[in-house]
């Protein structure tokens, strides 16, 4: 199953999550910081989906509310 997601309040612009059977297996994400959320996204293949939403969840980025790991595990919510 794949996700398409648009972050809201965050510098990147769309997010594609994919899953097989409870498991990550691919992230994409558009604009933002490149490094650090290939980073990321890399980290989180392989994991549990749940166990990525509750390492990502509620992180913020310059008290904005959000971050784009905090977005990203809102994407991932819908594969669950």
């Amino acid at each position: 199953m794949t996700v398409e997601y648009d972050p809201r309040g965050v510098c990147s612009r769309h997010m594609s999550v994919s899953a097989e059977d409870g498991v990550i297996t691919n992230v994409e994400v558009f604009g933002g910081c490149d490094g650090n959320l290939q980073g990321i996204s890399r980290l989180v293949v392989g994991m549990k989906v749940e166990d990525a939403i509750e390492r990502l969840q509620g992180i913020d980025c310059g008290g904005k509310g959000t971050s784009c790991p905090d977005q990203l595990s809102k994407a991932m919510q819908k594969l669950l």
